[in-house]
């Protein structure tokens, strides 16, 4: 990790010379915190929020069939209860293939993002794989994200302005051939969610969780729409989610 490391820390250092440049000290001092210091800050925020995310994903899993036992018991129906464990079964399948895919796809972007920096001349492969590959599991935001790093990295690396522009270009390119058509063709049969609800998801969970949030939209907007469209009094609300 220490090469990756090492290109991360160079790559903050020659931002902070940019963004201040022709600024002198005690302008520069009133101005507030740096460019590193505002990227660790949301760092350590991220970490905090993920860290919280897995810890009750732990417990969930170490429950297992806690849940759906205590809700079997007090439905008062036999009906009720078949159609109880069927939904819950529905949900852990299509979210185990949601996230197997979503995570397949994304190494794969990630491995090709890797390889076109690396022929781009942009620097460490391994650093620009694993942050496309990161970015991947936030939808919209995260590639939003990726092509503006990826386009202040080329300009602070690369000199020929056109060549500068190429790893922006290439990971934007990347990204609509997975997220256009590779993912949608591999997920169409099990998601079809409306995009403007997935975007309001995304904003309303990003707003009470922060990114651990924003991943775990999607997987709880599909959960709803599971929910709805097997029961038969929410089937109104389930046909709405659709996309």
């Amino acid at each position: 990790m220490k090469a990756p490391i090492d290109t991360l820390r160079q790559f903050l250092a020659q931002a902070e010379a940019y963004t201040a440049w022709g600024t002198s000290p005690t302008s520069a001092t009133s101005q507030g915190p740096t460019f590193s210091e505002t990227l660790f800050t949301g760092t350590r925020s991220f970490a905090t929020g993920l860290f919280t995310m897995v810890l009750l994903l732990f417990f969930l899993l170490i429950s297992g069939d806690t849940f759906l036992r205590r809700l079997v018991e007090i439905l008062p129906r036999f009906s009720d209860k078949r159609q109880a464990v069927n939904i819950f079964q529905q949900i852990e399948a299509d979210i185990s293939a949601y996230l197997v895919t979503i995570t397949i796809m994304n190494a794969g972007v990630g491995i090709a993002v890797g390889a076109v920096m690396w022929l781009t001349g942009l620097g460490d492969p391994v650093l620009w794989g694993a942050l496309a590959f990161l970015l991947n599991f936030l939808p919209i935001l995260g590639p939003l994200v990726g092509v503006a790093v990826f386009l202040l990295a080329g300009l602070l690396t690369i000199d020929p302005l056109w060549q500068a522009l190429l790893p922006a270009g290439f990971y934007l390119a990347i990204h609509l051939v997975e997220g256009e058509t590779v993912t949608p063709m591999l997920l169409a049969k099990r998601f079809t969610l409306n995009p403007v609800l997935v975007i309001v998801a995304l904003v309303f969970w990003y707003w009470m969780w922060g990114v651990p949030g924003a991943i775990l939209a999607v997987p709880m907007l599909a959960i709803t729409k599971i929910i709805c469209d097997r029961i038969r009094s929410l089937a109104a609300f389930g046909h709405f989610l659709e996309g």
